[in-house]
């Protein structure tokens, strides 16, 4: 059956704000652009030296349609969040603190969160359109 998550395609406002902010968030380098079903410039990001049968990728694309109307709600259907994993804590805390410095919307952490399982550690934020994102680790994950 399913053997891993390849890709993640996320619709954005503008890919001249989103970019560089996932960029710099993860860590992701540019890995390829296609041109999407609507015509749409989609840019998919990626680890440094990841293979691209073994990779994680990244798609963001413009939206073409104003169909919601109004600011992203997770509790629509659609995506609540997206959690993406670090190896440790040290990191999770760091990013927080890159966060903060760039005035991201914070929501919780970086804390433990025992409710989710033993060691899990975490800070939930919104990217530039209101989706909420997660960094996390587990030891011995």
């Amino acid at each position: 059956m399913i053997r891993a998550l390849d890709h993640l395609d996320l619709v954005v406002t503008s890919l001249e704000r989103s970019l560089p902010f996932y960029r710099e968030l993860l860590g992701l380098t540019r890995a390829s652009e296609i041109e999407g079903e609507r015509g749409e410039r989609v840019v998919y990001l990626s680890r440094p030296g990841d293979e691209p049968s073994g990779r994680f990728a990244l798609g963001l694309r413009e939206r073409q349609s104003d169909a919601n109307g109004g600011p992203y709600d997770r509790y629509a259907v659609g995506v609540h969040h997206v959690a993406f994993q670090l190896a440790t804590r040290a990191e999770v805390d760091e990013r927080a603190h890159w966060l903060r410095a760039r005035a991201v919307e914070i929501e919780s952490g970086p804390a433990e969160y025992p409710q989710y399982r033993e060691g899990y550690y975490a800070v939930f934020f919104y990217d530039p359109d209101g989706i909420k994102l997660e960094l996390m680790c587990v030891p011995g994950s």
